[in-house]
Parts: structure tokens; sequence; C-alpha cells
């Protein structure tokens, strides 16, 4: 199938071909849905308890969703439903470092990064070298991978808590895949053939406590993972109606203001090489989410964090869209025992 640009839905993001799967919510009730490009939504609850049990039989449950995409109309609007993460509690597989632009853009500024830095040499002629290193990396490396908590999922239009702890909430938009059944040692070649569908997630870290000074590697990833700093979906697209990526853009917006417009095809390692990687370590599972990384243009590229009242906008070509409003935490009526807490 040909990606054609323009037969985009304008109200989904979905190409008018596709469809999305996803988790909806009216009232008290949450229900797994399928997602047509107008919108309407079918509440599948009657064949599946939640969507964990459609990537559980993946090829025989996405025949079975074509069928019903096919012949039945939709029960609901999305305007009408609260899209909520549309895996609840996938394991979370979080790669990194995984952007020629953005990793040669920051091994240029890191101040622990200048003693590679030649005499005299320019920050052009710097990020030169640093780029030329990734697209070695990306012939000759391995990517960088660590995992992650479903506690920290929320929906697509969410809000997203800025907690107490740390100053510098930054943004990192990325593509996602669900897995759609086991493997251990999959090849690369192998490792398409588990991918179900695709995702956007925002992944959301306060960058002002990762570092760490007193253990030896340095960094500290906890803090990436706070409630409501994963925004997820909308909703998965299946990665048969995308046999492409190659059109696929990251964008996002703060107030406004474009912060990432990239494309993905400049990724160092893609999401085959990742899974090939994570199944040499891990046993992948079906429902595992993969994200792969931010392209530049994070909060600490531009010098400017989130903060209490902020609008995030997203979007990547055919996975939907996400709005969401940063609200402050409000602190706990005690010090904390081990944080940075100003008014410890």
């Amino acid at each position: 199938m040909a990606l054609n640009l323009n037969d985009i839905n304008p109200v989904t993001g979905l190409l008018n071909n596709s469809f999305g799967i996803g988790t909806y919510a009216q009232g008290n009730c949450t229900f797994p849905a399928l997602v047509k490009p107008d919108g309407s939504v079918i509440d599948l609850s009657t064949r599946f308890v939640d969507t964990h049990a459609i990537f559980d039989d993946w090829a025989r449950n996405f025949d079975t969703l074509v069928d019903i995409n096919a012949k039945q109309d939709g029960d609901f609007h999305v305007d009408t439903l609260r899209a909520r993460p549309p895996l609840a509690h996938p394991n979370l597989l979080c790669g990194g470092a995984n952007y020629k632009q953005h990793v040669a853009e920051m091994l240029t500024k890191n101040k622990f990064n200048q003693h590679n830095r030649h005499e005299g040499e320019s920050d052009e002629d710097f990020f030169k070298r640093n780029y030329a290193l990734m697209e070695q990396r990306s012939r000759e490396g391995t990517p960088f991978l660590w995992t992650g908590l479903h506690s920290s999922l929320t929906g697509a239009n969410d809000d997203i808590v800025l907690p107490v702890l740390g100053e510098q909430p930054d943004w990192e938009l990325e593509f996602g895949a669900v897995v759609g059944k086991s493997a251990r040692y999959a090849t690369v070649e192998e490792a398409k053939s588990l991918i179900a569908g695709y995702i956007m997630v925002n992944d959301i870290g306060t960058v002002d406590i990762f570092r760490r000074t007193d253990i030896p590697w340095g960094y500290d990833w906890i803090s990436k993972h706070q409630p409501t700093f994963k925004p997820s979906g909308p909703f998965i697209v299946p990665a048969a109606f995308i046999p492409s990526t190659d059109n696929i853009r990251i964008l996002l917006k703060v107030n406004g203001k474009t912060m990432q417009d990239w494309p993905i095809n400049d990724m160092i390692f893609s999401v085959e090489q990742f899974l090939a990687y994570a199944s040499e370590r891990i046993n992948l599972m079906p429902g595992d989410m993969l994200i792969t990384g931010s392209p530049p243009g994070n909060g600490m590229h531009h010098g400017q964090f989130l903060k209490d009242g902020d609008i995030i906008e997203s979007e990547i070509t055919f996975l939907g869209r996400q709005r969401n409003r940063c609200v402050a935490e409000k602190p706990p009526d005690h010090p904390l025992a081990f944080g940075l807490w100003k008014n410890q």
C-alpha cells in the first residue's frame, strides 16, 4: 500500500483506509475500542476484555478487527469520550540517544564531552565530527535501552502533573511500537514480524535530577517515570496500514510555538533493530511497548522547560494528536525525605 499524505483524515489524523485501537472512557465505563478515521468509535468490550487481549493473539484478532471495521458503524464519537492510555499495563522499553542530529548536538554542547574537542575546533566542526560518530554508531554500535513503568502512562489529552521535585521538566515526543507476539533471540529481519502497530508517546522527564555524582555511572532515570509523564496514544495504528515510515514526522508545540519538527528517518537504530537487541536480553511479550528516542528540539535544547499552565500539542504523522495541559503538583504537607525541595 502506497502512503499518501493527502489521504490523512483531518478529524483524527488517521489515514482514511486505516483504523486505530484505543481505550476510551465514558463516565465510569472504560472499554477497548476501534477508532475509524472520521472519529467514530466502535465499542469492542463484547469481544475483548481490554486491548491487551487484542494483542495477546494479534494475527487472528487483527483480521477480526478488519472485519468489524468493514461491517459496523460507530457507537460513539471520539469528541464525546476520554482517551485513556491505549494499553493499561504494558512493559515499557525506552530507547534513547537515537537521533543523529539530537545526539550530535548534545555531544557538542555537553560540558562533560569537551575533552574530546580538538584544540581550537569550532562548534560547527565539532558537531560534524560528532554527527559522523553517530553515523558510525548506526553501522557498528548497539541501541541504548532501559525499562520503564506503566504507572507513568496517561491519556492523550490528560493533564501532565509537574512534580514538586525538580525544576526542569522536559518534553520528548517519540515514535513507538507495540509488540504482537513473544520472541527471544530474534534477528532484525524476524523482528519486523513482531510489530503489531505504532503509537505516539511523549517521554517527559525532569532533567535536573537525572545526574548523580555519588554513583559511578552518573545517571538516575527513575524520574522519567513519574505519574502522567508518559502521555500515550490516542490510539495504536496497526503496522499493516503503515508499511513505510519514510514520510513520518514528529511535531510538538508548546503554547503554540513549534519546538520539535523532525523526520523519524534520522533514527540511528530502527524499531526492528531495537526489538532484536531487546530480545537478546529479555523475553519480548505481546503488548510490550517500545519508544524509540527523541529527535532534536527538547526543552534543554531551547533552554525552556515546562511550567504550570503550559499547553503541549503533539502530532506524529498517521498516529493522531495529543493535547496536554501542564499543572503543578500540590506539595506534600511534610518535607521530602531525600528530595531537593526548596522549602525543606
